[in-house]
């Protein structure tokens, strides 16, 4: 299959002019600016608010004046990764794709597809003359990735439809009707730098090639996270190995709602245990791959020399090496109601770690259906921190989406889906965050759904969009618009 022939056409041209535009998260002027150029060169009516968000609007067809308005909405940022030996600026650089058999895949980095595709569908609706529908909103919102701050900042009255499509899903055949909420906890422990003791070895052990994945989406997939298992070896060795062992750095993970798929850290050991320290290493891999022998068959471990450096306080590091080895990651229950008994309620991701001349940071990030469970969650990461001495804040809150019980854009939704593709589509919750979350507070009388192409791997350099989906949502969606306007 080739780019040029990819289906729909106008939805794909208008993605490929997407991903020239860098549009990283708190970072999206120059899409801001594409799409006011978009709404004022199609004569529409076109507004952006002191956020960011861009807003659209699009007169009803011949005939559908009197049809209710109708949102359209996804989020305009990326997240950007980039495998480590890639030279690419997401600043300034164009995403570059490739197709792979049914698949469109980027060279090395993020595809952009969450949320690009939700946005180019939309702007290919907006420059369609040909298409039956009632009036149409069409918002961009801005930050989705890293705050949700276009939805948090977006007040009320700057939309006007009672019923909303969120773009923003990734597997089709679903279609989403709640979401999770969740928080961030960012984790400080402050240091002093010393001397190594003398005759220390210094170290460098790495893990990469992990899957990693989007921390709520695919919490439960099993993934290893690189953060716990590189706190892991060193717990073994300081605690179980009794090695008088100096840590010089922890890095590992970008994002808070990414898995970290890989990292490294540099330590110091006696140089009377650096072979027996190697011996662990290649131990604690091979049982390591064996642990996770289905989910992850790509991992890459090394351990070389490294240079000597100054030591972060023996005490900080010990603490914070058991703290990395106590704090939960991962799923803690699935929802208690039967209906939705396959689903994560409540989770938790070790999202990242990174350390400074005077601090390590550690943030993790937490997401539950259930506002108690939210706060017990967050309260025994916070735990194991705190009594390790750190800093612990709590912020980047979000709402949970409640599924609304006489939702009429929910049955339009899964009567169309029934007319096009003789099937019924999936109606579910999901455990990862969506602005709707924040759009219910702002909006309570708001009917909304969720949807969208099917991706894989977001976050992740290796994120892939299936390409025949991208023609069924937008099938989808327009039968979606007739039947609205219609009723």
């Amino acid at each position: 299959m080739n780019k040029n022939d990819l289906k729909p056409a106008l939805v794909f041209e208008q993605f490929a002019k997407i991903n020239e535009i860098p549009r990283p998260s708190k970072h999206e002027e120059n899409m801001i600016e594409y799409l006011k150029e978009f709404g004022k060169s199609h004569n529409l009516e076109t507004k952006v608010d002191e956020t960011g968000n861009v807003l659209i609007r699009k007169a009803a067809t011949p005939g559908y004046e009197k049809a209710e308005t109708i949102i359209l909405q996804s989020h305009m940022d990326m997240v950007c990764d980039k495998l480590v030996d890639v030279d690419f600026d997401f600043h300034k650089d164009a995403i570059q794709t490739y197709v792979d058999g049914d698949w469109l895949k980027a060279k090395g980095t993020t595809l952009g597809a969450d949320d690009g595709i939700g946005c180019a569908i939309e702007l290919a609706i907006l420059a369609s003359n040909d298409i039956e529908h009632g009036p149409i909103e069409c918002v961009f919102t801005r930050d989705e990735e890293t705050g949700l701050t276009g939805a948090h900042g977006m007040k009320a009255g700057f939309m006007t439809g009672k019923m909303l499509i969120n773009l923003d899903s990734e597997d089709e055949g679903l279609i989403f009707v709640s979401c999770a909420g969740g928080q961030t906890t960012k984790v400080t422990f402050d240091f002093k730098r010393e001397e190594a003791p003398k005759d220390y070895f210094f170290l460098e052990i790495s893990l990469k090639g992990l899957n990693g994945g989007h921390s709520g989406d695919d919490i439960d997939k099993k993934r290893a996270n690189a953060i716990k298992i590189l706190s892991r070896f060193l717990f073994m060795e300081l605690i179980f190995k009794k090695t008088n062992l100096c840590l010089v750095s922890f890095n590992s993970g970008k994002l808070h709602n990414a898995i970290p798929r890989d990292g490294k850290v540099v330590f110091a050991v006696e140089n009377s245990k650096k072979e027996q320290v190697r011996a662990d290493w290649n131990a604690f891999a091979v049982d390591v791959e064996d642990e996770f022998h289905v989910t992850e068959k790509n991992m890459q471990w090394n351990m070389s020399t490294a240079d000597a450096a100054p030591v972060i306080d023996q005490v900080v590091g010990f603490r914070f090496i058991l703290a990395m080895q106590a704090v939960d990651n991962g799923p803690l229950t699935h929802c208690q109601d039967k209906a939705l008994a396959w689903m994560v309620e409540t989770s938790s991701n070790v999202a990242s770690v990174e350390t400074t001349e005077s601090q390590i940071t550690v943030v993790a990030s937490q997401r539950s259906n259930v506002t108690s469970n939210l706060v017990n969650m967050t309260s025994t990461v916070a735990a194991p921190f705190l009594l390790a001495g750190a800093k612990v804040k709590i912020d980047d809150q979000y709402p949970a989406w409640k599924m609304r019980k006489d939702s009429k854009l929910t049955q339009v939704a899964v009567k169309s889906y029934e007319k096009l593709f003789g099937k019924e589509p999936q109606v579910k919750g999901i455990h990862a965050g969506l602005e709707c979350g924040l759009f219910s507070e702002k909006y309570p009388d708001l009917d909304m759904v969720s949807f969208g192409p099917t991706l894989r791997n977001v976050h992740t350099p290796d994120e892939a969009l299936l390409i025949p989906t991208v023609q069924m949502v937008w099938d989808h969606l327009l039968e979606i618009l007739r039947s609205v306007s219609k009723n």
